[in-house]
């Protein structure tokens, strides 16, 4: 999976939007694919114009438990999205998690701007929804 480091890195040199689409709709093409089974109403995340499912697992090897995520999208840009949002929250700890504002991530590099209030809400479904899930972790592990 791509850091966010080198997705920042990446938006830095691409100054027009349509690369800066391309590119995210290539960040999208790079999930790991999601089996069917995961593609349940349970994973799928309200609120989204587009169909959106996550699915996590909690990790609790060592002590701390640590979310991963598989997602996916019937849509090319907001799979791209998802993309992003997994490379800043999954294989995080619940405080990695709730530290880290994926809002501020996506103003940095312009979305705001350039992002449909649909798709804006969406976006802001996908981020509760996995606070959600980090704040259910840290009171599952207290």
């Amino acid at each position: 999976m791509t850091t966010i480091d080198e997705i920042r890195d990446n938006f830095e040199i691409l100054d027009e939007w349509d690369d800066r689409y391309r590119y995210v709709i290539e960040l999208g093409r790079s999930l790991e694919p999601m089996p069917e089974a995961e593609h349940s109403a349970a994973n799928k995340v309200q609120g989204c114009v587009s169909q959106v499912w996550l699915s996590k697992r909690i990790d609790r090897e060592n002590g701390t438990p640590v979310l991963k995520y598989r997602g996916d999208s019937d849509a090319h840009i907001v799979r791209g999205l998802v993309a992003i949002l997994l490379s800043l929250y999954s294989n995080r700890s619940p405080q990695e998690i709730l530290a880290t504002d994926a809002l501020v991530v996506f103003d940095e590099f312009g979305f705001r701007e350039h992002l449909t209030p649909q798709r804006s809400n969406g976006l802001r479904s996908m981020v509760e929804r996995i606070r959600t899930d980090a704040r259910e972790a840290l009171a599952e592990a207290s």
